[in-house]
């Protein structure tokens, strides 16, 4: 039992901190030479540069338009609820966006440079270093950011913002926080501990909830498919 519950700790911990310790392994010097302060005043931006800013758990992206404009991709509900492009244009509300994420809907949106950066840190073409392919002429990267404006389906894992950027700027839409996140939940599938772990709390749930199809079946399909996968 303390083995199962280390092992959820440290999963936990990995889900959540993933981002940290994968997609930002090119190490401090490198990040402190390309991360520019805004503090409070636009760098020097190039039309069609790549725009990267941290957030809470992810890093967001968008594509530098010019005239102080960033188009972007953003969960949103509001387009499923109306056609009024005044009422679509306005600033997304964390309700919103949650909104947007649940019913997989969201608009590629041209904000203010400092509405996008939202006080951040910013990274400039910072992903033209991994990539093995040579990124499109900055203008034609604006131009096809510019016709994507609109609403769009969405997907967390298949059609985020930074696939958005990626399909403007290299032609093919990738995410690496996407492939940072399937090797995590890979690498916990793959691991024996969650097979006990899923019996142990099969087992908690049918001593609490008593020994029914509810509790019974879920407990064995989910460890039967865990250990076919592993």
């Amino acid at each position: 039992m303390l083995h199962s519950l280390t092992f959820l700790v440290e999963k936990l911990s990995l889900f959540s901190h993933f981002k940290l310790v994968e997609f930002w392994s090119s190490g401090r010097q490198q990040r402190e030479r390309t991360e520019r302060e805004t503090h409070g005043r636009v760098p020097t931006l190039r039309r069609g540069d790549l725009l990267e800013v941290p957030r809470t758990l992810f890093t967001h992206f968008g594509i530098y338009l010019g005239d102080n404009k960033v188009a972007h991709l953003i969960p949103d509900i509001m387009p499923v609820l109306t056609k009024d492009d005044a009422l679509i244009k306005t600033t997304i509300t964390n309700k919103r966006l949650i909104l947007g994420c649940i019913y997989k809907s969201a608009t590629v949106r041209m904000d203010t440079f400092e509405d996008f950066v939202y006080g951040s840190k910013i990274r400039v073409n910072h992903t033209d270093k991994s990539r093995k392919v040579q990124p499109f002429p900055n203008e034609g990267v604006a131009k096809r950011a510019e016709e994507l404006i609109g609403s769009i389906p969405y997907s967390l894992l298949w059609n985020n913002c930074e696939h958005f950027v990626t399909y403007c700027r290299y032609g093919t839409a990738t995410s690496q926080q996407t492939e940072m996140f399937c090797k995590c939940l890979k690498s916990i599938i793959r691991d024996q501990r969650s097979i006990n772990l899923t019996v142990l709390l099969g087992m908690i749930s049918i001593v609490c909830f008593g020994l029914a199809p509810s509790t019974a079946l879920p407990t064995i399909l989910i460890s039967f498919i865990l250990w076919m996968a592993g």
